[in-house]
């Protein structure tokens, strides 16, 4: 057995039962690591509820006539689909502590199929928004029980990369959803898009029963406090609380930008559709490189530095972007802050994910639930409430310049000195398993 010296402050934390790869070895049953497989199904659970949320935009003027009803209930049937999101979270990710991952996921997938298809035939608005708000509580399952599952399994620098790697996906599925969805426009109508969904859910529940098995060993379940105890005692924490806002905050960059994108690059700059595709089609391409940057250089200066450095780009390049905008820059310059904003973004998530859900082994479904639900209320709720008077491009960078600062001060003020504070109790010297 050997010793090995370990920092917290450029490695993140560690807690008893790490291995030298960053696979956790507690509880019987546990994988000591996660198969390629099992990381594309957790991946594609990632991606699953956004895609549920914003695949059928670029069909909602068609819905709307369809159902005879107004473009502003045609829009509700995203909300409810998000507040769905946030709620399921915090319901589903104890639920989850409590009597294992397995149970709440296979259901949670199977219902979300259903829902799907149950969309597709729906003939009257009030019924496809209930439909909406069933399908986001369902759909949180897939998304707070991943994020469990990598916390089970894993810890410090190897939870951050694959953090990284799944927050990739959740980050771009908004916004690749609506390519895909105008791509499927072209061969079908919005219903055509809801079966289509469906049947990529029951793919997803056929995977849930044939690749991934119980992380939860029965043995910590027992010890799990109920759910209301469980949320109160996170947030009673102020390094959990601080790591909270500071998702919510990022959140609000990713949906400030898909929401009031559109208005302000077709709006303001002309763009037609084609052109504004690959305008998105390259921010996305930005978080790529963010998360990949992150996902490479996680493991030699680890995951505090790498949201530092993630968190430092998304707040200049917002605050950047804010002034070209109010400016009234040619978009070949406004372009470039954009880009950085979600390379930031793609740095900073997987590594914020990973440093707020490792101390927490023991409840990493209710952690992650609140970590979820932050960024799908604050994420969803701020950029439409901004915009009541009309989008414009000063109104997008302002809001996602505040947010932005807002992070890197949460980091700096809040979350850095719990950080030390955390660092001069671990010792410098943690003992590993011989492999």
């Amino acid at each position: 057995m050997t010793a090995t010296s370990r920092d917290p402050a450029t490695s993140g934390a560690t807690t008893s039962g790490a291995t030298t790869s960053g696979a956790t070895t507690s509880g019987a049953g546990v994988p000591g690591d996660l198969s390629r497989p099992l990381l594309v199904t957790l991946g594609a659970l990632t991606a699953i509820a956004p895609l549920v949320t914003d695949l059928y935009l670029p069909g909602l003027p068609d819905l709307a006539r369809s159902l005879g009803t107004s473009d502003a209930l045609a829009q509700l049937t995203m909300s409810v689909c998000l507040v769905g999101l946030a709620l399921g979270q915090l319901v589903v990710g104890p639920l989850s502590d409590r009597i294992g991952r397995m149970r709440p996921l296979r259901w949670g997938v199977l219902v979300l199929a259903v829902t799907s298809f149950l969309c597709a035939v729906a003939t009257d608005v009030w019924v496809l928004l209930a439909l909406r708000l069933v399908q986001g509580l369902a759909g949180a399952a897939a998304v707070v029980v991943a994020r469990a599952i990598v916390r089970d399994v894993y810890n410090g620098a190897r939870a951050a990369k694959v953090f990284s790697e799944l927050m990739l996906v959740m980050g771009l599925a908004p916004v690749v959803g609506p390519l895909m969805g105008g791509q499927l426009l072209a061969l079908t109508d919005w219903r055509g898009i809801f079966v289509f969904l469906g049947m990529v859910g029951l793919l997803l529940v056929a995977a849930c029963w044939l690749v991934l098995h119980e992380t939860r060993p029965a043995g910590v379940r027992a010890v799990v406090p109920i759910r209301r105890r469980a949320l109160r005692g996170l947030l009673a924490q102020r390094r959990f609380r601080g790591f909270l806002v500071l998702s919510a905050l990022l959140g609000v960059v990713l949906f400030a930008y898909i929401s009031m994108s559109s208005f302000v690059l077709r709006g303001d700059y002309g763009l037609g559709p084609v052109a504004y595709a690959w305008v998105f089609g390259a921010n996305a391409a930005g978080m790529i490189v963010g998360s990949q940057v992150s996902a490479r250089l996680v493991g030699r200066v680890g995951p505090i530095v790498l949201l530092r450095r993630g968190l430092s780009v998304v707040c200049a390049a917002t605050v950047l972007l804010a002034v070209t905008l109010l400016l009234d820059a040619p978009l070949a310059v406004a372009a470039v802050p954009l880009w950085l904003v979600l390379v930031g973004l793609g740095m900073s998530f997987g590594n914020s994910t990973a440093l707020a859900l490792v101390p927490h082994a023991g409840d990493a479904g209710a952690a992650s639930a609140l970590i979820g639900a932050s960024q799908f209320l604050l994420g969803a709720t701020v950029p439409p409430l901004v915009s009541i008077g009309g989008v414009t491009g000063p109104l997008m960078g302002i809001s996602m310049a505040t947010a932005g600062v807002g992070a890197l001060l949460t980091m700096v003020v809040v979350i850095t000195p719990e950080l030390a504070a955390t660092a001069r109790h671990v010792p410098t010297d943690v003992s590993h398993p011989p492999h």
